[in-house]
């Protein structure tokens, strides 16, 4: 063991969860020895921060594992894509850019199920998301004032993340807010006030045309004029090393995969490498289910039968309607290579033009349903379950309108005058899981989230599929529609409930597969400290954790509860006292 090789913390993952946490730590006053461990790169391209294309970042293989599902059975036997992000930054580097906080109850309920209302609640997680931001919710056309009226005291003005709602929007996007509300959907001034209920326009982690990421807390400066004090290195944390039960450090493989290094932690090791890829790094360590763990030939350090179920997501079906093209101008920039050339130049320059307002602000709104909570398959849903989605600011799905399918999904598209309505299912019950699939560390695990499986989020997803569909009918709306792009073949629960089988996707929303909770729950596997039971020095600190599956795109969720393990951590060691 050397002085070089030797930190106070070692931090695993720099995606948001990773890079909050490891910030935090390294700019206390104490000043402790923190190293970031990342197994991708640098994700220094300036050009992968343009705004509107925001969209498709993920196709870039440096910046993605590429993770597939297994086989969904419920899914027309379907691999479903599971992206995830590579590099600095993490999946911030690499998603579509939406930034909600989520309802206030996720965040009480988190609370109640861990045990400590006084870190987890409502009342403790908006200071820190206020921490988090720079909010610019500023709308500066006049006559669309009124579609947005965020209250200053609900955001943040100095934080590293810089977010708000885009300068230009597209020209159909307040004719598209008005048709919804006067087609029975309520209007929300601010979706991240502690309430999402209602449409509204989608928050962005994006600011002045350009991507926000977790990177920026690199250079962020405290109040106190602090930076980050840290080390970064590229290399994939293949376990933990323990002594007895004891974490004392990790081993990583370098990125051409030939070098084993070990890195040591006088203090502690805090996994933040997403729900996908911390329970293999805790198996292959020896912390998991006892027969799944003998079954590779691991050596088991502490039996912990939870480490990898507890799986949840976010999935969504897309209703597709062309447009009439006076609605809006996206032919004459989707359909010109010669303007969307020109706008990458004038990007590349300053900051602005059409990549600015191109799919850079959408709508989306969450919503309940009577016809959800009055169905024989929630009533047969626990008591305490049909609670929480009753409590006042829990949604049981969501619609997103506006999203820019033609840019993932080119051959749907004769012409770019269309608009894509999605809806997504909140609150799923189907529970999945991730396993191993061999005994090298380097091997992903297997991935099931065994989506649709459950009565509940069927009955659920028929129920959204056919609010979509009301909207459209609308003649508010289908004043604009010309034709149907893509839909289900009828309004039957049969043909709707297929159409989710056939076309559903995952959000990239996984949590749960290291689950938060009280000793001895049988799904939990780290306590409220974010400690992994039974052995010392490890922490889990990223959405794996999280025991509510918070209702939102759930970056935002993974930043806090970075920040939320750091607090807990510098307290405990006294970081920031003199």
């Amino acid at each position: 063991m050397t002085s070089e090789d030797t930190y106070d913390f070692i931090v695993v993952g720099a995606g948001p969860a990773g890079y909050a946490l490891a910030a935090s730590l390294s700019s206390t006053k104490s000043k402790p020895r923190v190293l970031l461990l990342e197994a991708g790169g640098k994700n220094d391209d300036e050009t992968k921060r343009v705004d509107g294309k925001r969209w498709t970042t993920f196709m870039e293989p440096t910046m993605n594992w590429g993770y597939k599902t297994v086989p969904q059975d419920t899914c027309s036997g379907r691999e479903l894509d599971y992206s995830r992000g590579k590099g600095l930054g993490g999946s911030s580097a690499s998603n579509f850019g939406v930034y909600t906080v989520g309802a206030k109850d996720d965040y009480d309920a988190w609370g109640e199920k861990v045990g400590d209302k006084v870190t987890y609640g409502w009342n403790a997680m908006q200071p820190r998301f206020k921490k988090l931001e720079t909010f610019d919710g500023t709308i500066y056309l006049p006559e669309n004032q009124k579609y947005a009226r965020p209250d200053p005291a609900d955001h943040g003005h100095e934080g590293p993340l810089k977010v708000g709602y885009a300068k230009e929007w597209e020209k159909d996007l307040p004719l598209i807010l008005d048709s919804l509300e006067e087609a029975g959907l309520q209007r929300n001034l601010d979706h991240n006030s502690g309430n999402p209920i209602g449409m509204g326009l989608m928050i962005n982690s994006a600011s002045s045309g350009r991507r926000t990421t977790a990177a920026l807390f690199e250079h962020h400066q405290n109040p106190d004029g602090r930076i980050p004090n840290w080390v970064i290195i590229h290399a994939s944390a293949t376990r933990v090393m323990f002594d007895d039960k004891k974490a004392i450090g990790v081993e990583t493989r370098s990125q051409s995969g030939s070098d084993l290094n070990i890195y040591y932690a006088t203090k502690e090791v805090i996994l933040s490498a997403g729900t996908l890829d911390t329970p293999k790094i805790l198996m292959h360590s020896g912390i998991g289910p006892r027969e799944h763990l003998e079954e590779y030939s691991i050596q088991v350090v502490q039996d912990l039968p939870a480490v990898g179920q507890g799986l949840k997501d976010h999935f969504f079906v897309p209703l597709v309607l062309a447009r009439s093209p006076e609605t809006n101008d996206r032919n004459s920039f989707y359909g010109s290579e010669e303007a969307m050339s020109a706008g990458l130049a004038q990007w590349n320059k300053d900051k602005t033009g059409p990549w600015t307002k191109h799919g850079c602000q959408v709508a989306c709104g969450w919503f309940k349903s009577d016809k959800i909570t009055s169905s024989q398959e929630f009533k047969d849903l626990d008591l305490s379950v049909q609670e929480f989605m009753n409590r006042e600011t829990i949604p049981h799905y969501e619609i997103i309108s506006g999203f820019p399918m033609h840019l993932m999904f080119p051959q749907l598209f004769q012409d770019y005058s269309y608009l894509s309505l999605i809806g997504f299912l909140m609150n799923e019950q189907s529970t999945g899981e991730v396993r191993l699939q061999s005994s090298k560390p380097e091997d992903p695990l297997l991935f099931d989230p065994k989506a649709l499986t459950h009565p509940f989020d069927q009955r659920a997803a028929i129920e959204i599929y056919r609010h979509l569909l009301d909207i459209t009918k609308h003649p508010a709306f289908a004043k604009d529609t010309i034709s149907t792009i893509l839909e289900a073949p009828s309004e039957s629960d049969e043909d709707i409930l297929q159409f989710w089988k056939d076309n559903t996707s995952s959000s990239w929303h996984m949590t749960g597969t290291v689950k938060m909770g009280k000793e001895g729950d049988v799904d939990a596997a780290v306590d409220n400290r974010f400690r992994v039971f039974r052995v010392e020095g490890l922490r889990v600190a990223d959405m794996s954790v999280v025991p509510v599956m918070t209702n939102n795109h759930t970056q935002a969720t993974a930043y806090v509860t970075g920040t939320t393990c750091a607090e807990v951590l510098i307290g405990e060691y006294a970081l920031d006292e003199e």
